[in-house]
């Protein structure tokens, strides 16, 4: 996570302006689930599982507890070389992917109505959806989705939604990352290239994903149990560059707590880093944090 910061332009906390490690902020996760990981004690306010109904913590896949290390890990295990994004943020975790990292809309769509319904008791300002359905869901299915995430929206919370994996070809953005009002997020590689991040436009010929971060070779929280003794991890994709954002986010919102999700999402539109040469793919940029959180 600290080259990952270096590059999307992160600086310490004496280096800005107040606080903004996403103290007081409250992330939704819709994922795999989550680890009880040490870099998460006294932070996970939340675990509902739509997939096998369980009620302890857990994470049959890994894939939940690397994305909410990204966003929120405080780094302890590393002595807080690896912390994630918003290491002040808490985390409301809910399992709507199985131990494959792959999901029924129905769970999806319940673990965002419970998110409707449950932001105003948590204080969740910021979503967190790294899982999307490729091009060709069932059309019922499709408009369930997006219209889910825009009730999430209209209901003032910012939410952050994966481009997927099926790109780097034109109109391969995941669902429901196609929706016009949510924040897309693609994955960047080294060099600045996009790999297999999905590419708009949309269907409806939006530009997304609306902007880019580092998404390849991210280390970060692994689904530590006494069969995995190793605290941190590896993976790759645009699951992880979307924590990337959503902690920035949470990061801003614990800095400037009276901004709305419009105004978010224009601040991300002003302060992202162009990319000389690339004409499509990369939305508004790559996500610079040290423009995002600098006094306004």
């Amino acid at each position: 996570m600290d080259r990952v910061k270096k590059r999307v332009g992160y600086q310490d906390k004496d280096e800005r302006r107040g606080t903004c490690k996403g103290e007081g902020i409250a992330v939704a996760v819709l994922d795999t689930g989550i680890a009880a990981h040490p870099d998460f004690k006294g932070r996970i306010m939340a675990f509902a599982d739509f997939v096998n109904g369980r009620k302890v913590l857990y994470d049959d896949s890994g894939h939940g507890t690397h994305v909410a290390g990204i966003l929120a890990g405080d780094g302890r295990m590393s002595k807080g070389i690896l912390s994630g994004m918003a290491p002040g943020a808490c985390i409301c975790a809910l399992k709507v992917l199985d131990e494959k990292g792959e999901g029924d809309v129905d769970h999806i769509l319940r673990g965002m109505y419970w998110t409707m319904e449950h932001a105003g008791k948590f204080g969740i300002r910021v979503v967190n959806i790294s899982a999307g359905a490729k091009r060709g869901l069932d059309e019922e299915k499709e408009e369930k989705l997006l219209e889910a995430v825009e009730v999430l929206w209209d209901m003032g919370l910012t939410v952050v939604v994966s481009a997927g994996n099926y790109g780097p070809e034109e109109g391969t953005v995941a669902v429901p990352g196609t929706s016009r009002k949510v924040i897309t997020v693609g994955a960047l590689k080294e060099g600045k290239e996009l790999g297999c991040s999905g590419n708009g436009p949309t269907g409806e010929c939006v530009v997304k994903p609306d902007l880019v971060a580092p998404g390849y070779q991210i280390i970060s929280c692994n689904n530590v149990s006494p069969k995995i003794r190793k605290p941190y991890t590896v993976k790759s994709g645009s699951s992880m560059a979307t924590p990337v954002v959503s902690g920035a986010v949470a990061a801003l919102l614990s800095k400037y707590p009276d901004m709305s999700n419009v105004e978010v999402k224009l601040r991300l539109r002003e302060t992202c880093e162009r990319i000389p040469g690339k004409l499509s793919g990369t939305g508004w940029g790559m996500l610079r944090v040290d423009r995002l959180l600098e006094y306004k």
